[in-house]
């Protein structure tokens, strides 16, 4: 299952929609160089289909609004295109661009409390269709860049 990174994405702040960036550092082990996220742990960077914020872009109730949805609306880091996040699996391996390595590590979140982005899209697609990955070998991507599988 192949495809690209759509957007690149990023926020100094924790709880808020993410501006896109052209291209970023992935780190190994942390995350994306400069956002709130970066640090240890399962959730080093979050990836998120424009299919699926397309999709949710279409619902009767966000139209009602007026809302445009785009990538970093959702906080992800990466919006992908072309692959079909809902059937990645825990350890699955992909390779971003010519030397970044992810490894899925969590699919899916809990949301404690309602953040600025439901607020301000009526809904959070994260806790549903979003997935978490480790950096196992950091790099730079590129907006464009191919996402494939590490087999």
């Amino acid at each position: 299952m192949n495809g690209k990174v759509f957007s690149i994405n990023y926020s100094k702040k924790k709880g808020i929609s993410k501006t896109p960036i052209p291209e970023a550092m992935l780190i190994d082990g942390l995350g994306l160089e400069g956002d709130a996220h970066l640090g240890e742990g399962l959730r080093q960077v979050s990836l998120l289909a424009i299919e699926s914020i397309r999709k949710q872009g279409e619902c009767p109730k966000v139209k009602e609004t007026g809302q445009v949805f785009g990538p970093g609306v959702f906080a992800e880091n990466i919006t992908t295109e072309g692959i079909d996040l809902t059937c990645v699996k825990i350890e699955d391996r992909y390779r971003i661009g010519h030397e970044v390595i992810i490894e899925i590590s969590k699919i899916g979140k809990e949301c404690h409390r309602y953040c600025s982005i439901y607020y301000k899209t009526g809904d959070c697609i994260m806790p549903k269709e979003g997935i978490f990955a480790r950096v196992i070998k950091g790099g730079l991507i590129r907006t464009g860049d191919r996402i494939e599988v590490v087999l």
